[in-house]
């Protein structure tokens, strides 16, 4: 009787983990067939341009689908393929004061995102992504501009990642 149901509990187990399909904690839904992924590198084309933006932004991208799915990154030709481009580095005042000075400025990067998912092309797109941080007008950029790039890259790639295999 104990050996029954210890068999009973170990073929429900694996009923449910088969039935389950492709799972992450993540929430990413990527199609079984789906092994490898190959995210180009983002060119930076705006016209304000930062040097370690466009490698910084590409590696975050990487890391995100690397460690947060079970897909393999290659170089070329993956099942899922990310490319595009940034198009906008735009540092603007907001908040003016009564003395037309600016309580604070904002960092903004727009990117351009091509992905095509080659075992479902109803999941393709192409859009751009744009996210901002504010920061006191008193800090000079080049004193917080990697600590807000790096959040702003946070925030793109979470968008990227979320819309080309989370579904949001």
């Amino acid at each position: 009787m104990k050996r029954l149901i210890i068999i009973f509990v170990i073929l429900t187990g694996l009923f449910h983990i088969s039935g389950c399909g492709v799972y992450s904690f993540t929430g990413a839904s990527i199609p079984a067939e789906a092994k490898t992924i190959s995210i180009q590198y983002f060119p930076n084309n705006a016209s304000m341009v930062e040097p370690t933006l466009s490698q910084a932004f590409t590696d975050a991208l990487r890391d995100k689908f690397v460690s947060q799915s079970n897909l393999t990154l290659v170089q070329k030709g993956g099942d899922l393929m990310i490319d595009g481009a940034i198009v906008a580095y735009t540092v603007k005042p907001i908040a003016i004061q009564a003395n037309q000075t600016a309580a604070l400025n904002r960092l903004t990067i727009t990117v351009n995102v091509r992905f095509i998912n080659i075992y479902d092309e109803s999941k393709d797109f192409e859009t751009s992504f744009t996210r901002y941080e504010d920061y006191p007008s008193d800090q000079d950029l080049a004193i917080v501009q990697q600590t807000l790039i790096v959040q702003i890259n946070e925030m793109l790639v979470d968008d990227i990642f979320n819309k080309a295999v989370v579904n949001w």
